[in-house]
């Protein structure tokens, strides 16, 4: 029971699915775990802390000015105490307070005071997740280290209601819980691993380039799984308006040239993900000073290049990784372009996606991968990039443990 004895503070937020929460209590219960419970107000309209402390065998704590329970500054001594605390439901209004620095009332004051890992599974209306504002705030929760499980896509509570916002299922909250806490050794410890990551820009002037609409977020995200389980990662990442991932060492680059010359630097290395969407085409030439329009003329011709093929040199170089792993999106004939792109380029096994307007996965949250070998495909579930890039990096870790180091 490799959750047997640890400590959860679990903080439930106010949406429908705290009812969810009760079962998550449960679940952790079975496993060993002391479960105390924080309740916000608004979560109190949705269960019973009479329910939360019979599941939890514990007191429910509640408030932040209880006479009882503040003697000994008790909001310190419930942020300290846990090993981890799992905010579920985290509503957006609990997001916004922690990534903004609000404390005015016993769950965020904990939020704030706590010194412990943060675990969040987000509930709210799909139009609320969707947010500009939901959306900087679990970014800013993210550089801070805030780790989150979820949300799923699916039915709402409200009628005629679907989308991205439900909440992760308790046993799933489970096993981020255990991914989080297990004290187990680091399979990937004392490997190097470069990843590439995001799109390059290709220049026309100075105004102007080439790209395509990668965002980055799932090379980065794969890039930190590694380095959770005890990777030296090397991450090449091209322009991206995204953080660095934690605990990972990152060279930005803006061009394939760039992007090449640094991960030729890089080798030797145990094994490379090659994740960016490097542009296949530049201009011949860049010029000085910004093209301008010019009445009654059409627009400049652009003499196209070929850019270097950044994956098929590593999986041909002389330097060559143990283990080589390419991205492959497409918009049609995914399968097939994939084993083609497998044969050529000298990889171990491509990660398939589908990029077209029914895939829709450059630039969003969630994909759907194939994984393309010599063994054959395995097709895996749609889930979140960053549930891919765990499912990702523990299977580079099952391929490299015959290789030594």
């Amino acid at each position: 029971m490799t959750l047997s004895g640890k400590r959860i503070l679990l903080i439930i937020g106010g949406g429908i699915a705290a009812y969810k929460a009760l079962d998550l209590i449960r679940r952790l219960r079975e496993r060993g775990v002391v479960v105390r419970v924080v309740m916000t107000a608004a979560a109190q309209e949705f269960v019973t802390t009479l329910s939360a402390g019979a599941l939890s065998a514990d007191h429910v704590f509640t408030d932040l000015f209880d006479r009882n329970d503040e003697h000994d500054v008790g909001h310190i001594r419930l942020s300290r105490e846990a090993g981890l605390v799992v905010v579920a439901p985290a509503t957006a209004d609990l997001m916004a307070k922690l990534a903004n620095g609000h404390a005015n009332d016993l769950a965020s004051t904990v939020l704030l005071a706590t010194d412990k890992q943060v675990l969040m599974a987000p509930a709210m209306n799909p139009k609320m997740w969707s947010h500009p504002a939901t959306r900087r705030n679990r970014a800013t929760l993210q550089k801070d280290g805030v780790a989150f499980v979820g949300p799923a896509k699916g039915e709402m509570a409200e009628s005629n209601e679907a989308g991205e916002g439900r909440m992760a299922e308790p046993l799933e909250i489970v096993a981020a819980i255990e991914a989080l806490l297990a004290i187990s050794p680091k399979p990937l410890a004392g490997r190097k691993i470069i990843v590439t990551s995001g799109p390059t820009h290709e220049p026309i002037d100075p105004v102007r380039y080439i790209a395509n609409r990668s965002s980055g977020k799932q090379g980065h995200a794969i890039a930190a799984a590694l380095a959770r389980l005890g990777a030296d990662v090397r991450l090449v990442s091209g322009p991206v308006g995204i953080a660095d991932p934690a605990d990972v060492t990152t060279q930005h680059v803006e061009t394939a040239n760039e992007m090449k010359d640094a991960v030729e630097q890089l080798l030797p290395a145990d094994a490379a993900v090659f994740v960016a969407a490097v542009a296949d085409w530049r201009s011949e030439t860049s010029a000085g000073e910004k093209i301008k329009k010019v009445a009654g003329e059409g627009p400049p011709a652009l003499q196209m290049i070929e850019n270097p093929d950044i994956l098929a040199g590593v999986g041909h170089h002389r330097k060559r990784p143990s283990l080589v792993v390419g991205f492959a999106a497409e918009t049609q004939d995914l399968v097939s372009n994939a084993e083609a792109k497998l044969a050529k380029k000298g990889a171990d096994f491509i990660v398939a996606n589908d990029v077209s307007h029914e895939g829709g996965v450059m630039g969003g949250d969630r994909n759907k991968v194939r994984i393309v070998s010599k063994a054959g495909v395995d097709e895996w579930p749609e889930m979140s990039k960053d549930e891919v890039a765990t499912r990702l990096a523990a299977l580079i870790a099952e391929r490299l443990k015959t290789v030594v180091v």
